[in-house]
């Protein structure tokens, strides 16, 4: 699988390109986002490694950027721990956002969920209707009464898994565990701005989305 990393510190570069490669990654770096774009406009990646402050154009921009020309995989680092960035990273689309100084196995484990996540996904042929709800998990593709809508990644993550595991009660801390694939610490507001994306999307088939107060959400349908 290749991984590219985009950091303009050449140490955490270095760190990151010897873990990785020791886990059987091919790996490119990039300086700055810049940088990042167009690399990613003429070679395919499996994953990416995106500092947000970074000089010529910042992790945010060149993610923004990045989701314009392909939908692959893309985890934050950052110096700050933020809420808002966060969220802000999320609501761009990013899978992961790592806070340094990190453990690069922390890391390295936080990649294989990501991509695992990924290729599961893939892995899925259903196509499923619910009334005027159409969802395609092989295509990653999602229809509202026949148009297609624009999801952040982690929006389709989140509504595959609801609905593959539709009926059930799902709390917040299994969410996190199973669409972010690690623990965020008790931070369920992060599960509960993403559901709010997500019914925003749906539009009328919000419904589907039913919350257990006190407790989480089920998809039931």
């Amino acid at each position: 699988m290749k991984l590219l990393i985009v950091d303009d510190e050449i140490n955490i570069r270095r760190v990151v390109r010897e873990y990785a490669e020791f886990e059987g990654y091919t790996v490119s770096e990039a300086a700055d986002g810049m940088e990042a774009v167009n690399l990613v406009r003429n070679e395919e990646f499996d994953i990416i490694i995106m500092d947000i402050m970074m000089p010529r154009l910042d992790g945010f921009s060149a993610c923004k950027e990045i989701r314009k020309q392909k939908n692959m995989p893309i985890i934050m680092l950052s110096a700050r721990g933020e809420e808002y960035d966060k969220l802000f990273g999320f609501e761009l689309g990013i899978d992961d956002y790592v806070v340094k100084p990190f453990s690069p196995k922390e890391l390295m484990a936080r990649v294989k969920a990501v991509c695992k996540r990924g290729e599961g996904d893939r892995q899925m042929q259903e196509k499923m209707q619910f009334e005027g709800l159409s969802i395609d998990m092989a295509g990653r593709e999602v229809y509202v009464d026949g148009s297609r809508v624009n999801m952040t990644p982690k929006e389709y993550d989140l509504l595959f898994y609801l609905v593959r595991n539709r009926g059930l009660a799902l709390t917040r801390d299994k969410l996190l565990e199973q669409v972010w694939g690690y623990d965020f610490f008790g931070d369920d507001r992060t599960v509960d701005t993403h559901i709010k994306m997500l019914r925003s999307s749906l539009g009328e088939y919000r419904k589907f989305i039913v919350t257990l107060r006190g407790m989480g959400y089920k998809f039931e349908a």
